[in-house]
């Protein structure tokens, strides 16, 4: 599904050069559940911000369904992410102006989906998180578990092949992190590939491989035959 060949990552300024990622080489295969790891600043957002088509690599390659995507305009990587891509974040980003149904709809009104056919699919998604009785009510008016399960609706709505999620237990109490990581188990069993950048070694449990990553470079990569459950 996705091949990530020699990528590097440099930002600069007027007086600074930083590399924020340095020969990252990896395959991820459809169905795996991968979890990356490493210390604040490693380079993991980065990383995953490039593998969702979200920024360019300085240099390397990247291939999606076996089709060079590195160097694509803005315009051609936001097709790539609508038509495959689902997004999880540690902070929910969620439209505070819009209620539960609004902002799990969003994905399909992007994606030009008919309003008939918007409405079930949402519905569905919504009883699928167990949220459906919050679908009227707004960001706020929810707790940070809740509002999780609203932003893996979203990320789910249009049945993408590939989830990235960016700590997606951060802000959450024990209880609805465990809800959230059994949601993201539940869709990897279900066939959704995930990539789950996490400090977390008992969420990292979850996934079949984990990538650690220090100063920009991939130091391991282990394979996982039993998940931590």
């Amino acid at each position: 599904m996705l091949r990530l060949e020699n990528i590097a990552k440099v930002f600069r300024t007027d007086e600074v050069e930083t590399t924020a990622l340095n020969n990252v080489t990896f395959e991820v295969k459809n169905g795996e559940f991968v979890a990356i790891m490493g210390p604040s600043g490693c380079g993991k957002s980065t990383l995953l911000n490039i593998v969702g088509l979200l920024d360019n690599p300085t240099s390397g390659m990247i291939y999606f369904n076996n089709t060079l995507v590195s160097g694509y305009t803005e315009r051609k990587r936001a097709e790539m992410r609508k038509k495959n891509i689902g997004f999880v974040f540690q902070n929910f980003n969620l439209i505070e102006e819009l209620t539960v149904f609004e902002n799990v709809e969003l994905p399909l009104i992007y994606l030009g989906v008919p309003v008939k056919e918007r409405k079930p699919l949402v519905n569905e998604v919504l009883d699928r998180m167990q949220i459906a009785h919050r679908a009227k009510h707004f960001p706020l008016q929810l707790s940070g578990g809740q509002q999780q399960r609203v932003a893996v609706a979203r990320a789910v709505v249009s049945n993408p092949t590939l989830i990235l999620a960016d700590e997606p237990t951060g802000n959450l109490d024990s209880s609805n992190g465990k809800e959230v990581m059994e949601m993201l188990d539940e869709l990897n069993n279900n066939g959704t590939t995930i990539i789950m950048v996490t400090h977390s070694r008992h969420d990292a449990g979850y996934a079949n491989r984990v990538i650690r990553l220090f100063d920009g470079e991939i130091i391991t990569e282990n394979l996982q035959t039993e998940k931590f459950l």
